[in-house]
């Protein structure tokens, strides 16, 4: 689980080296931003307090701003690491246990430097969030900008809304984190699991070469799915398509013996001689990439055969008609 590189969206990608072309992951890059707005917020709250002359709210502040870059220097400290950069600097490595963990503590402090903000900043920042929920789908989104634009202007309302929304916002990205990461353990585990599987059944039913083309058939799938629609699909998708592909190969070769016997005479003798029985000859072959590739074909046949022992069952577990005396 590690080793999976994630890129959860809201994320900011830096590059603070010319010669550094791999982006950082979004973690860290949020990170690096937060660690700026309290560069430049102490850097203010300094000026401010050498040229007031109470320093009570810059002393408050001061404290607050610590304990924001404590939160900060958490994230690179020990065992709260929540990214590795390995030696080549080209793979993220991040524990899916710590993920979830680590941005509500990033959403918390990047809430805390709200309440620093100056006011011109604030009036910024609710702007851009008034832009961002204008046209958002979800009518609860789209209630807090009109609160926003309700109260600009008012700048003490202006910022407590503005935190608010934030933090509902950050609530809800949360909530959609901690869901992606289970389905990707889920996923993860599973595809595990399938692979051992793949292994055993490869060296026990001796199918390797057609559980190649079923886990090959697995692959091509989303990858011209993807090719076709211009959009990304889920990690589940891209790690399971392949181990379940392999799985169904041999799976689908035993259902066309069985549609094909004589007995039954669904399928025709062609695939009576080119299937289980013999997984090496080219029809057996393309059978194993066809099953791989679709899950659809699969799941018919599988229901052809199931049709086929159903009313068979019935009739063996039919009492015959009584004897007449």
């Amino acid at each position: 689980m590690a080793g999976l590189r994630l890129l959860p969206r809201g994320g900011v990608h830096h590059q603070p080296r010319a010669d550094r072309r791999t982006p950082l992951p979004p973690v860290q890059a949020r990170v690096h931003d937060c660690r700026a707005r309290a560069a430049i917020l102490a850097a203010t709250i300094s000026t401010a307090s050498v040229d007031s002359t109470d320093t009570t709210d810059s002393v408050a502040k001061s404290a607050v701003l610590k304990a924001i870059n404590e939160r900060l220097d958490g994230f690179g400290v020990g065992g709260q690491v929540v990214w590795r950069l390995l030696p080549q600097r080209a793979v993220i490595a991040i524990p899916l246990s710590k993920l979830a963990a680590a941005w509500r503590a990033l959403h918390h402090a990047e809430t805390q430097l709200l309440r620093l903000e100056g006011a011109e900043e604030i009036a910024l920042r609710s702007l851009t969030l008034r832009l961002r929920l204008a046209s958002d789908p979800d009518p609860v989104n789209n209630s807090l900008g009109t609160q926003l634009a309700a109260h600009a202007g008012d700048a003490p309302a202006e910022r407590a809304l503005l935190i608010a929304a934030t933090e509902e916002l950050h609530r809800q990205e949360d909530d959609d984190f901690e869901r992606e990461y289970e389905h990707q353990r889920i996923a993860l585990w599973l595809a595990l699991t399938g692979i051992a599987a793949v292994l055993l059944l490869g060296l026990a039913l001796d199918h390797r070469l057609s559980m190649l083309l079923g886990g090959l058939g697995g692959f091509l799938s989303p990858l011209i799915g993807v090719m076709r629609s211009q959009r990304p699909t889920s990690w589940g998708v891209l790690v399971l398509a392949p181990v379940g592909g392999a799985l169904a190969a041999p799976g689908g070769l035993l259902l066309v013996r069985m549609l094909a016997d004589p007995e039954l005479n669904l399928l025709g003798q062609v695939f009576l001689h080119n299937s289980w029985g013999a997984p090496a000859q080219p029809i057996s072959l393309a059978v194993a990439l066809l099953f791989g590739f679709s899950g659809t074909l699969f799941s018919r046949l599988a229901l052809a055969a199931t049709g086929q022992l159903v009313p068979t069952a019935g009739r063996t577990s039919r009492p015959g008609p009584p004897s007449r005396p």
